[in-house]
């Protein structure tokens, strides 16, 4: 019998039944909804809606369900609509009529949002230890690279001199915000639903506020209708993720780039790449084109959700239940992915020659070289279009600024001297910029020194 059988006089037919119940997904969070029925069976016994006896019973054929479940012992079972009524049925057939009192003073509309909530919450914990490593790993790289020269890039064109440390700090503060929005969310949400019934609270005198402590929530919710209906949290959760997989897959893009034939910035460890059943001298980055591939599917679960709420009247309403599946997969979608990234980053090398060789190449001294000039009184303007010169007859001749002989230089400027060759050298470039940000080796060991101290801090 269903938990609401009594107003029915058949039984559901079996495809309404198989299209209508959840308990295939919401089984996920068993151990939240065990948890959630233990605090509202301590809280009724406080107030006095249940004996003391009757809590004791409750509480015991509750954690014997837990343990079973855990141990494998006890099977989840498509029977049951949902996890809610496999739980109290399991209850009932193990203490009997104290087990019918579980439900007193809630309602599944409820019980749901708690369990949702206590399943994020404990997600969301686990994600930001994921994101946490990352951050270290990425802070590790920068600590190694911090006079590795490389191109930094606008429009996929080589642009000005950085370092590798740089280009990964760039990163960092990506994850770092990421982190951040993880724990705004985990805080904004952190209030208890139970005991708002199915809209409109309840008669028996519910001591919600205890109910939150006992599940270390900051409090109850403080309107019943709300509390039920929200999935704005889900909704944030996802915008969170969805975030942090567009950095992850910028990032991947990098990678992938980096790892070809044309640049060879990087090689992928064995453990993170694959190859071709036909062509044998291949060793393609499956991982990052994975990881890319899969933030589109994050997407889809923000989109989907939002497009399943927007048209909802209070309160609760079946569509609701689409917010799990959707959910659960975003979630152990980003799991995976931050994990995977973070393995691959830690075992790729840096062919820091090939980077360095790029910067040289690609004339991101050309910048410095211009400030030479107007270092030597050359107005802007002009200096711009000097440097200009020089780069095209780079090209017609196949060199580096770097590789232009002083008379060259004054070929087609006279203002150049011997001490140019220092001005446009890679590590000229790099560390004369030390203000705050810049890619400088004494600014990057300041932000690194920042970035352990901000670690330092996280949970």
């Amino acid at each position: 019998m269903k938990l609401w059988g009594g107003r029915f006089t058949k039984e559901t037919n079996q495809l309404v039944h198989n299209f209508n119940a959840s308990i295939s997904f919401d089984q996920k969070f068993y151990k939240q909804d065990i948890a959630g029925s233990i605090a509202h069976v301590t809280m009724l016994a406080k107030q006095g809606i249940l004996t003391n006896d009757e809590k004791k019973s409750i509480v015991n054929g509750l954690e014997g369900i837990l343990t079973d479940l855990d141990n494998g012992t006890l099977q989840i079972d498509g029977t049951h609509e949902d996890i809610h009524s496999f739980v109290e049925a399991n209850l009932i057939e193990r203490v009997g009529d104290a087990g019918k009192k579980l439900h007193t003073g809630r309602s599944r509309n409820d019980q749901v949002a708690l369990d949702m909530k206590l399943y994020t919450r404990d997600e969301i914990l686990e994600i930001k230890t994921l994101v946490k490593s990352l951050l270290s790993e990425l802070n590790t790289i920068m600590k190694d690279h911090t006079e590795t020269f490389m191109p930094g890039f606008t429009h996929l064109q080589k642009a000005q001199p950085i370092t590798l440390a740089h280009h990964m700090g760039a990163y960092f503060e990506m994850f770092k915000r990421d982190y951040s929005r993880l724990t705004d969310i985990y805080t904004r949400m952190n209030y208890s639903p139970i005991g708002s019934g199915a809209l409109a609270g309840t008669t028996y005198p519910l001591d919600r506020a205890y109910t939150a402590e006992l599940l270390n929530f900051a409090g109850p919710t403080m309107n019943s209708m709300d509390s039920v209906a929200d999935r704005d949290y889900l909704i944030e959760l996802l915008s969170a993720l969805s975030t942090i997989m567009m950095h992850l897959s910028r990032f991947c893009e990098e990678i992938i780039i980096w790892n070809s034939n044309e640049y060879q910035f990087v090689e992928i460890d064995d453990a993170y790449s694959t190859g071709s059943s036909i062509m044998p001298q291949k060793k393609n980055p499956d991982i990052a084109e994975l990881v890319r591939g899969k933030t589109g599917r994050v997407y889809g679960a923000l989109v989907s959700l939002l497009t399943t709420m927007k048209g909802l009247p209070l309160a609760y309403n079946k569509d609701m239940q689409e917010d799990k599946e959707l959910t659960f997969d975003a979630i152990d979608t980003v799991k995976g992915c931050i994990s995977l990234f973070t393995g691959m980053i830690s075992t790729m090398k840096f062919n820091k020659s090939v980077m360095e060789a790029s910067a040289k190449n690609g004339f991101t001294n050309a910048t410095d070289a211009a400030d030479y000039l107007v270092n030597h009184g050359v107005p802007f303007r002009d200096a711009h279009g000097i440097v200009g010169q020089l780069v095209l007859y780079c090209i017609n001749k196949n060199i580096s600024l770097d590789d232009m002989s002083i008379e060259e230089f004054k070929a087609i400027s006279p203002v150049f001297e011997e001490d140019v060759y220092e001005a446009i050298s890679l590590e000229t470039c790099v560390n004369k910029r030390n203000t705050i940000g810049a890619p400088g080796k004494e600014m990057m060991k300041q932000v690194i020194a920042q970035n352990d101290a901000y670690l330092a801090t996280l949970n």
